[in-house]
């Protein structure tokens, strides 16, 4: 009997180990020149999302790196900080001198299948990643005043936001780390919707347009541009079919009739979902150059 008890919760110790979610494979060229620290807690202790941090394996001894936190697309519904876009941005940028702090955040679909209602939690959750660097930025050797976010598709909606929007927009969490700024020096966006109302109707809000236009009016770029703002970064492909290139066009018109920084980059031919080195076009010179000239000391 005391065997086949033993059998028995051996049996389902293998079960349980066998479902459980896989650690992500960090690619061999990473792990080369690269320092990962995974699957670190960045919001309240009641959350499951956690963060990867990237560092140059050489980190300088008495200084302070500018970092970029690197937010995952996947339509607010679905994506994971862990895949082959993140490890590319947050590779490059560990290379080049920088911290990144690639994050999970609060998704609509749940793991039955069924969708909730989560906005704004998504956007807080990219704040708190900025106020979390700011907290432990000298665990980290992180300069507080020079951060940046990069991110694509939904997570390039959250980037642009990030820049847009401060205080007095009313889209700041109270916590955690209500004691730190949210603020970002600069912000690339990679094929974000930025006009919801021109896009469609979305899991994430929990209405449909017509339902609740006010809602995702609130939640677009676009809403929020204004002279004062982060510069910006856009980046988007001509043959993207999920996300037209006109939401981009449109986010770059608003911050030319405000008066903000800002620069939008068509890459010809390209799809929805490139990283840094789609085919079309080397995109590491141009982001590189954009972060150097703006979280860079001189």
């Amino acid at each position: 009997m005391k065997l086949f008890t033993l059998l028995l919760v051996m049996s389902l110790a293998l079960v349980a180990l066998a479902q459980r979610p896989a650690a992500p494979a960090y690619p061999t060229d990473i792990r080369a020149d690269v320092r990962v620290e995974a699957d670190v807690a960045y919001l309240s202790a009641d959350r499951a999302e956690k963060a990867d941090l990237y560092f140059p394996n050489e980190m300088p001894k008495g200084q302070r790196l500018p970092a970029v936190v690197i937010i995952h697309g996947g339509g607010f519904n679905d994506g994971d900080k862990a895949r082959a876009r993140e490890f590319n941005i947050g590779g490059t940028l560990a290379r080049n001198g920088y911290i990144g702090m690639s994050i999970n955040y609060k998704l609509a679909k749940n793991a039955d299948g069924t969708f909730s209602a989560t906005w704004p939690q998504p956007l807080y959750d990219a704040k708190t990643a900025v106020r979390w660097l700011r907290k432990h930025a000298a665990r980290l050797q992180v300069d507080p005043d020079r951060i940046g976010v990069i991110g694509g598709s939904a997570g390039g909606t959250l980037a642009a936001l990030l820049a847009l929007t401060g205080p007095r927009d009313g889209v700041e969490p109270r916590e955690p780390y209500g004691e730190f700024s949210a603020r970002v020096q600069c912000a690339v966006d990679f094929y974000g919707p930025a006009k919801l109302l021109d896009y469609h109707d979305m899991q994430t809000f929990g209405k449909t347009r017509a339902e609740a236009p006010e809602l995702y009016t609130r939640a677009s770029p676009v809403t929020y541009v204004d002279k004062n703002d982060a510069p910006l970064l856009i980046v988007h492909g001509t043959a993207d079919e999920t996300v037209s290139h006109t939401q981009s066009e449109a986010l770059n018109e608003a911050c030319r009739k405000a008066g903000a920084r800002c620069e939008l980059v068509l890459i010809e031919g390209a799809p929805h979902t490139f990283d840094l080195q789609p085919k079309q076009r080397d995109l590491r010179p141009l982001v590189l150059g954009f972060f150097e000239k703006h979280l860079k000391r001189p």
